[in-house]
């Protein structure tokens, strides 16, 4: 990016230079830029933007003695660069630069001051007290890559109707096949957008990617469903997910968002008769709002079922817990393939324990049939033929 050495500079992370690209290309519209003073105590007060509903205002206030320094010292019109990890990524005219409370800030985003709460603790670390707003290039390319995909899906398929989910996959399950399945059942084109946060996940991005595309390629019409990162940055960390969830799925080309009724913002209640959603309050939200079914597996009808689909009650009924699928995952257990299928699970164990068998080949050799050939095999191969020898139902 054109600049100049003797522009000063401002210190940012990865995480703030994600945000900054979201809102330079419209994810985040009707916010186009950084916020002055009076437009951020406006959407503080009032959680609207341009007649919009928007949670809090979009600013950049990083922390840090150096950034302090620089902050105090510019002026208006005043060129700067934006650093991150030693290069520059994008440059800024000052606009204005005003002070914050970084602890009111954390509390619009969070919902509380609580210091035990780990989005409050991280932000806190990286929020300075002073905020500067001012036209801004920045250089990012994942989300322009994103918009680029799915656009040309679209095209590709002439796809009139385009639902978006944003989706963790920690660790990818048959519930989240049998969503997805649904999905497209009423839809031309699935977005998946795939979580992407920017703390330390036990499963990395890059893993849960390859076993989302497999999943896809293998086992759905591939043509049909897009798997694009989604930049969970500190923004979408709070009590307002899903307001910018259905923001940036809108803002992405989507005309409807799957989510399911299990989730923990949805906030669902009787009012007038009528079943009510957070959707219900957001303005400027033109998507469908489409709101699954929890999926279980039932123990009698050995298949995935729906609670309200299925006779046999709560007592017959496995959930898909992730945190616990992720936990026999972390010790090196092969989760029941009722639950996930062989393959995935073969994918997130040869990676998250690399070079684990002493004597591959001849683990193999003693507990699979093969061809007489002297052949080399991968741990994943042989966690789906392990799998094999555990076949007890069709849906294994």
């Amino acid at each position: 990016m054109a600049s100049t050495k003797r522009n000063k500079s401002l210190f940012i992370d990865k995480e703030a230079v994600a945000s900054l690209s979201l809102v330079k290309e419209g994810i985040l519209s009707p916010v186009e830029g950084l916020m002055g003073s009076s437009d951020a105590k406006a959407v503080d007060s009032t959680s609207l933007y341009k007649g919009k509903s928007f949670p809090f205002s979009f600013l950049l206030a990083p922390g840090g003695k150096r950034n302090k320094e620089v902050l105090e010292g510019l002026k208006k019109g005043e060129t700067i660069n934006l650093v991150e990890n030693h290069n520059i990524v994008g440059h800024l005219t000052v606009d204005e630069v005003f002070e914050i409370d970084p602890m009111a800030r954390v509390e619009k985003i969070y919902g509380t001051r609580d210091m035990s709460h780990p989005g409050v603790i991280n932000t806190l670390s990286r929020l300075g007290k002073y905020a500067i707003s001012g036209e801004y290039g920045i250089e990012f390319e994942d989300v322009g890559k994103a918009k680029a995909k799915i656009e040309e899906a679209k095209k590709r398929i002439d796809a009139k109707h385009i639902a978006g989910m944003v989706m963790a996959a920690r660790p990818l399950n048959r519930a989240h096949e049998r969503l997805i399945r649904l999905t497209l059942e009423k839809n031309d084109l699935v977005v998946i957008f795939l979580s992407k946060p920017y703390s330390a996940d036990e499963l990395a991005y890059s893993v849960r990617y390859e076993a989302l595309v497999h999943l896809i390629n293998t086992y759905l019409p591939s043509d049909r469903v897009v798997v694009v990162p989604f930049e969970n940055t500190y923004l979408f960390a709070g009590t307002n997910e899903l307001l910018l969830d259905a923001i940036a799925i809108q803002n992405f080309g989507c005309d409807s968002f799957v989510i399911g009724s299990n989730h923990a913002g949805l906030g669902m209640f009787y009012e007038s008769h009528e079943i009510k959603s957070i959707f219900d309050s957001f303005v400027g939200i033109d998507l469908k709002i489409d709101i699954s079914s929890y999926f279980v597996y039932c123990n009698v009808c050995k298949t995935l079922v729906t609670q309200r689909s299925c006779p046999h009650g709560m007592h017959h009924h496995i959930n898909f817990n992730a945190e616990s699928l992720l936990q026999l995952l972390k010790t090196g257990l092969l989760p029941p393939a009722i639950l996930m299928r062989k393959d995935i699970s073969a994918i997130y164990l040869s990676k998250m324990f690399p070079n684990r068998f002493k004597n591959l080949g001849k683990l193999y050799s003693d507990l699979t049939t093969n061809s007489g050939l002297i052949e080399e095999h991968s741990e994943r191969e042989f966690y789906n033929e392990l799998m094999a020898l555990y076949q007890t139902t069709s849906l294994t």
